[in-house]
């Protein structure tokens, strides 16, 4: 049988660790496997392996350099043809500077320029591994959606033994080799995602929002694209930017425009995900000129923004899906059940802000969903990349009748 990889243009970015060596079997492997490889290093790689070893198993020239004797070397086209984008050995220096944006060489400008898959596996010394800055750095860059290939425990170049060795060779294969052979269980399906906060206007300079980042959200579009799926994602202001083709990504500020964005294209999804931190009450007088302070206390007269998640509950159709969120800080299950009663959902995903790194601002989330037929699943905590993979396949239950929702 043929490996997911055949045909696959792989994009191997090596960087400054003795386990630069390692790349060697790495790049025979993926070759074997029947992958495209081509090799970018940064200068203190080529301390550890040399590029013409690389470039003579890779049958491809090595990038160490945005300039070459051959000339210009385009990072933005080598980011934009790769199915897949692996940096290992991945130093404590690289994640840095990825999670930063910090693009002094070719292995970050390429990563910055990526629209396929990032996958990343560290190596380096015990306790560099562990310093909080480092794990850090790995939670941001999995926030931003790529993906950790796991170090392992063993001795290291410094004699010591623990966490902090790059995967073996052939273990980073395997994970590349399942994520090309994962599951494409929403493939022909079209879902809609809300995600980010709303910001309702006071005047041209102030708003009223909440501390929701949209990280959720698009995680959980992420995560359906992965799988096949179309994903019309309504994000409402966030710094965040979806990156698989599937996604069709449209930009909102207000309530009511994710109101009218969300009632227009739900009708025609098989499911929607209402993951959005929506305001429930926005100013009923706008000023169109900057409020000046006067003495005294200042008082807003609000009124309630457009119930999204009662509307489309109203509008659905048999056979359409319907997820909702609660983010709670007290009966957090009544208020959750009640919730998922009122809004006509199929299921609600429960957290709450009682419970350390999850919510908002966090890379992480702990979540339950709960069922109308009074089921819960209660969840660890966990990336939210993780937690993403979590609500898909409960919805993947529902809208293929093929997944046991009680493993």
């Amino acid at each position: 049988m043929d490996s997911p990889l055949k045909s696959k243009n792989i994009l191997l970015g090596i960087t400054g660790s003795i386990a630069a060596y390692k790349t060697a079997i790495l790049t025979r492997l993926l070759i074997k496997a029947g992958a495209s490889v081509q090799i970018l290093m940064t200068d203190a790689a080529k301390g550890f392996i040399n590029p013409l070893t690389l470039s003579t198993l890779s049958k491809n020239p090595v990038y160490d350099g945005v300039h070459s004797e051959e000339g210009w070397n385009n990072h933005v086209e080598l980011g934009l043809q790769a199915d897949a984008m692996l940096i290992a050995p991945c130093t404590a220096t690289t994640l840095g500077k990825l999670a930063n944006g910090i693009a002094d060489n070719m292995v970050v400008a390429c990563y910055l320029s990526a629209r396929c898959p990032v996958f990343f596996a560290p190596a380096m010394d015990l306790d560099m591994w562990t310093h909080p800055s480092t794990q850090s750095n790995v939670q941001r860059l999995q926030s931003y959606g790529n993906r950790l290939i796991p170090v392992e425990h063993g001795e290291l170049a410094s004699g010591l033994v623990g966490a902090g060795r790059m995967a073996e060779p052939e273990n980073i294969v395997a994970f590349l080799e399942q994520h090309f052979h994962a599951k494409e269980d929403l493939q022909g399906k079209t879902i809609l995602v809300t995600a980010g906060p709303t910001h309702e206007a006071i005047d041209p300079v102030r708003f009223l929002g909440n501390r929701s980042t949209g990280k959720m959200g698009v995680a959980i579009a992420e995560e359906l694209a992965q799988r096949g799926a179309t994903v019309h994602l309504v994000l409402g202001p966030s710094n965040l930017k979806p990156t698989h083709t599937n996604i069709n990504c449209v930009r909102v500020t207000s309530a009511q425009e994710m109101y009218e964005a969300s009632s227009q294209l739900y009708p025609n999804c098989e499911a929607g995900i209402l993951a959005a931190a929506v305001a429930d009450y926005r100013p009923r007088v706008v000023a169109d000129k900057k409020i000046k302070k006067k003495a005294g206390d200042m008082h807003i007269e609000l009124e309630r923004t457009p119930d999204i998640a009662a509307a489309l509950g109203k509008t659905k159709k048999e056979g359409q899906l319907l997820v909702g969120f609660a983010l709670e800080t007290n009966n957090e299950l009544e208020n959750a059940k009640g919730k998922l009663e009122r809004k006509n959902f199929d299921f609600i995903v429960l957290n709450s802000l009682n419970d350390k790194g999850a919510g908002f601002k966090h890379d992480t989330n702990k979540v339950s969903l709960i069922y109308k037929d009074n089921k819960v699943q209660h969840f660890e905590l966990k990336t939210k990349a993780a937690v993403a993979v979590d609500i898909v396949d409960a919805l993947a239950v529902f809208l293929n009748k093929s997944i046991d929702i009680s493993r």
